[in-house]
């Protein structure tokens, strides 16, 4: 069987205070368990307690020495671009080049607006970020838009991290094809990822380029116990925080032992995938990492 690997975001403030738990603590724990990234979201004001995705991983970089530290996904429209382009280079410094660089434009007006930045300007602004951020991060003098501005010298210089661009969205879909080194839609299907990478394939190829990997973003909640989210509580949470019908996503979360996420998780590597990042929907974090860690055993 080929490689899947398995990364985890990282557990939210609610999450820390109820397992005792420290960023520090659970990405560490991620790299003992055997698993292979830690992942953190970037909000602004979402009207709960979130950490600074930087700050956040670079945290889980001090912590550990193997596993990715990467951005689920990181928002560089949102910010200046070249403060965009320090923090994405000084993460990358600190863990020693061990960055995946998940890139999205989402987020809803509010938080556009809480950052003083057009909603409607989010994908002209993140194109222009993916075409400019190859070479300030390399140090180059860079005009800040590609045919004027004012010009911007970053240092130190960094290699530039893979870029997986983030959302199933036809535009992720093109995006992706044409500037990243991924495509990383979140809480789809196994055919829903086989019809694109078809079409990421195809349009790749007409830019002369190779078809980025794809890595899912997906939820889980594994073990059997009281307390824990029943697949169909997940499913119609999803339902109602994206709008999609029920039977569409009900069975995206993975449920009940690690050999039955395995299974599912199979069925995405045969559709194309070789990553997976994973929310815990439920339960104790750690137990919910061990589990994790099983199912990737089970998966190799």
């Amino acid at each position: 069987m080929g490689h899947f690997a398995i990364g985890v975001i990282l557990p939210g403030v609610g999450v820390q205070r109820r397992d005792g738990l420290t960023l520090w603590e659970a990405a560490r724990h991620l790299e003992q368990a055997g698993l292979d990234g830690a992942w953190h979201g970037d909000h602004l004001a979402i009207g709960g307690p979130t950490l600074d995705a930087p700050v956040a991983l670079a945290t889980a970089a001090a912590a550990t020495t193997r596993i990715t530290i990467g951005t689920s996904v990181f928002v560089p429209a949102i910010r200046p671009l070249a403060w965009a382009a320090k923090q994405i280079a000084s993460l990358q410094y600190v863990s020693a080049g061990r960055l995946v660089l998940g890139v999205g434009s989402g987020g809803g007006p509010e938080q556009w607006a809480a950052a003083g930045v057009p909603y409607e300007e989010r994908g002209p602004r993140t194109d222009t970020a993916l075409e400019l951020l190859p070479h300030l991060l390399s140090g180059k003098p860079t005009h800040l838009t590609p045919a004027h501005g004012p010009v911007v010298e970053l240092a130190p210089a960094v290699e530039l991290p893979p870029v997986w661009v983030g959302n199933a969205s036809s535009v992720a879909i093109r995006r992706a094809a044409r500037l990243g080194d991924g495509w990383f839609p979140s809480l789809i299907s196994p055919e829903e990822v086989a019809t694109g990478r078809t079409r990421l394939a195809e349009l790749a190829s007409g830019h002369g380029r190779r078809t980025p990997i794809i890595a899912i973003g997906g939820t889980s909640a594994l073990g059997t116990g009281d307390g824990l989210p029943t697949r169909e509580e997940i499913a119609a949470g999803i339902s109602g925080a994206y709008g999609r019908p029920l039977d569409e996503v009900l069975d995206i979360p993975l449920t009940g032992s690690p050999e039955q996420a395995a299974e599912r998780l199979a069925a995405y590597r045969d559709a194309g995938a070789s990553h997976a990042v994973i929310g815990i929907a439920g339960g104790d974090w750690r137990t919910q990492v061990d589990a994790l860690a099983q199912t990737r055993a089970l998966l190799h």
